[in-house]
C-alpha cells in the first residue's frame, strides 16, 4: 500500500474537488491511500494573513512526514513559495490553473524544483513546467460520469441556457451578456440559468428572464441537468489559456451540446467530437444559441456525443489509473 498525503486549498474549491478528493476511493482500489488535509478557511479567503495559513497547514506537514509521497493541490499559502520543501519526502504538484498570471513572477517555480514532478491539466501548463526543467504527467481534470450524468427526463419548461461556476469567472459570463440579452429578446420562451456562490449583477437582462441558483456540491450536477444548452465563454489571455475545462466537460457529462470560446483546452475538447459550437463575436454567440434553439435534435445529437468523448478520455475511470501509476512511480525513485 502506498500512503499518499494531499494537502489541498480548501473544502469547496474546485481544484480540490476534481483534481484531488474524488480520486480518493478510486485511488484506493488500486492499493494506494491518501490522505486529505485542508485549511478549515481557505486560503483564498485569507491571502492576505499567510501566517495563518501556514498555521493551519501545520497538521498536514504533520502527516506529509509518515507519508510516501506528498500530493501538492497547487501552492500551500496563496501566491507564495513557502512550506511545501517541509512537505514530506516526495512531492508532486497539481496544478490546473496559470496560477503565477496574477503575480509578478512566478512563485512556484521554487515549489517545482522540489518536487519530483508536475501534475499539470493541460498542455500550455505541461510545456510551462516543461520549460522550467521538471517532470511532467500530462493529467486532464476529470468528471465523475456516475454523478454527472443526463437528466432522465424533461418536464415542460423554457428552453434553458445554462452557466455554472465560481464567483471569479463571472466576468467571462458578463462578456457575453448583450448577445444573451438581445437572444432571450427573440425568444419569449427561453430563459438562463446561472448556478454560482454568488449571485451576478446583469445590466441587459431582464430579471425576469433569468434565474439564479446559489452553488453547493449536492446540487450542483442536478442543477446543471436542468439545462438545454451549456456556456463556456473566455477572453484569450494567458490565465484562460491555464484553465483546465471542467465547466465544459461537466456540460458534456451532462448530455448537454456546449457553446465554448476557442480557448485552450476548449479548443482540444472541442476536436474530439461534434460536441457543440464554437463563439468569438457577439454575433457568433447568438447565432449559436440560434441554431441550438432551432434545431434541438441536432443539439442532442452533439449532447450525446459529448457524453462518450467525456466517457472516453475525461472520466474518473480513465484518468484514475493515470494518477496510480505516477505514485507508484514516484515512491519507487
Amino acid at each position: 500500500m502506498i500512503r499518499v498525503t494531499a494537502l489541498t486549498g480548501s473544502k469547496h474549491d474546485p481544484s480540490s474537488r476534481f483534481r484531488i478528493r474524488q480520486f480518493v476511493y478510486p485511488l484506493a482500489e488500486r492499493d494506494i491511500a491518501v490522505a486529505e488535509y485542508w485549511p478549515l478557511i481557505s486560503r483564498y479567503k485569507i491571502e492576505p494573513l499567510p501566517w495563518l495559513v501556514a498555521a493551519m497547514r501545520v497538521p498536514g506537514l504533520l502527516g506529509a512526514r509518515y507519508s510516501d509521497v506528498t500530493w501538492l493541490g497547487r501552492e500551500l499559502i496563496s501566491g507564495r513559495f513557502s512550506l511545501e520543501p517541509w512537505a514530506g519526502k516526495k512531492r508532486v504538484f497539481d496544478v490546473d490553473d496559470a496560477i503565477w498570471a496574477p503575480y509578478e513572477s512566478d512563485f512556484s517555480v521554487g515549489i517545482v524544483k522540489h518536487c519530483a514532478g508536475v501534475i499539470a491539466g493541460n498542455h500550455f501548463l505541461a510545456e510551462h513546467y516543461q520549460a522550467v526543467g521538471v517532470k511532467v504527467w500530462l493529467v486532464p481534470t476529470a468528471v465523475d460520469t456516475s454523478i454527472w450524468k443526463p437528466a432522465t427526463a424533461r418536464p415542460n419548461r423554457p428552453w434553458t441556457i445554462g452557466w455554472s461556476g465560481s464567483w471569479a469567472n463571472l466576468e467571462y459570463l458578463l462578456q457575453i451578456e448583450r448577445p444573451l440579452g438581445y437572444f432571450l429578446k427573440n425568444y419569449p420562451d427561453s430563459r438562463l440559468l446561472v448556478v454560482c456562490d454568488r449571485q451576478p449583477s446583469f445590466a441587459w437582462l431582464p430579471s425576469d428572464r433569468w434565474r439564479f441558483a446559489r452553488w453547493s456540491a449536492p446540487d450542483e450536477a442536478r442543477l446543471v441537468a436542468e439545462m438545454d444548452v451549456g456556456l463556456m465563454s473566455l477572453e484569450d489571455s494567458e490565465a484562460a489559456r491555464g484553465k483546465c475545462g471542467f465547466k465544459m466537460l461537466s456540460y458534456m457529462a451532462t448530455g448537454l451540446p456546449v457553446v465554448v470560446s476557442p480557448v485552450g483546452v476548449n479548443r482540444e475538447i472541442m476536436d474530439r467530437g461534434e460536441v457543440g459550437l464554437t463563439a468569438v463575436t457577439d454575433d457568433d454567440w447568438f447565432q449559436a444559441l440560434e441554431y441550438l434553439y432551432q434545431h434541438r435534435d441536432e443539439g442532442a445529437q452533439m449532447g450525446a456525443a459529448g457524453r462518450r468523448v467525456v466517457e472516453e478520455y475525461y472520466s474518473v475511470k480513465c484518468v484514475a489509473p493515470k494518477l496510480a501509476d505516477i505514485f507508484r512511480e514516484v515512491a519507487a525513485n
